[in-house]
């Protein structure tokens, strides 16, 4: 039989993250997480992650730089980094966006970079 476990989270519950995200629901595969209201800052060095993660922003601006291109971000837009890619984002505006990752990027076990 296959799993019909329901999880729910309520975001204001949430464990945060060392760089302030909130971890949301997390499945066997995926995982969802939140940046919220994240405050404008100059690009961090760029790194690569073990999973595929894809995102959509809510609010505010930010400049996703992904092997050499760059690509701003905005309301309505979503994105996606392939596993492995070298990345990194500069936020220009108040900023707000939900990503899932795919291997889940968990709270415990979470390879930092």
């Amino acid at each position: 039989m296959a799993d019909t476990t329901i999880t729910k989270v309520d975001s204001k519950h949430s464990p945060t993250g060392p760089e302030g995200e909130k971890y949301l629901a997390s499945g066997v595969h995926v995982s969802m997480r939140m940046w919220e209201n994240e405050q404008p800052s100059e690009a961090k060095e760029p790194s690569t992650r073990p999973y595929e993660t894809v995102g959509y922003v809510i609010s505010g601006r930010a400049e996703l730089h992904l092997e050499g291109q760059k690509v701003i971000l905005e309301p309505g837009n979503s994105w996606v980094v392939p596993k492995g890619a070298s990345h990194t984002y500069n936020i220009l505006e108040a900023f707000t966006a939900v990503e899932a990752t795919s291997p889940p990027a968990q709270v415990h076990g979470r390879e930092e970079k």
